[in-house]
């Protein structure tokens, strides 16, 4: 597993190198939290738990995960419906209260970035080996 953890005082910051595909969200939206050239690269204390929560939630890939310190705080959740993202060239963003099954092993998401090409080395999420690649190019 390639999941790293970052713990702060009031979150927990959970960060999946397999999948990030390098959108950028989080880099572009607090940089004093998330600066990739800067190590460790995530410093949880370096801002306000609900606004890096607010901003984990929008990873695209779903390779940025939170857990806030205190429990009686609502959980990372998938919202309903379920939302699936399509576009030439992209893979499958999907979003919501999600049950991934690959070869028989179920996980438990609330974003992904599904592979629909079949090169991905990391399947089932797009690690953007393939042809998938021309997303980048293009909002999202």
């Amino acid at each position: 597993m390639t999941v790293k953890e970052y713990y702060g005082a009031d979150i927990t910051v959970r960060f999946d190198l397999a999948r990030c595909l390098h959108a950028g969200v989080c880099l572009r939206s607090i940089p004093e939290v998330f600066d990739t050239k800067r190590r460790p690269w995530i410093l949880p204390d370096a801002g306000q738990a609900s606004h890096i929560a607010t901003v984990v939630r929008r990873c695209p890939s779903g390779a940025l995960h939170y857990e806030l310190t205190d429990r009686a705080a609502p959980a990372e959740a998938g919202h309903t419906p379920l939302t699936i993202r399509t576009a030439d060239g992209s893979p499958l963003w999907v979003e919501g209260d999600l049950v991934i099954v690959h070869n028989g092993a179920a996980a438990t998401e609330t974003r992904a970035a599904l592979c629909r090409c079949g090169s991905t080395a990391n399947l089932p999420f797009c690690d953007a080996s393939g042809p998938c690649t021309k997303w980048r190019h293009q909002p999202h």
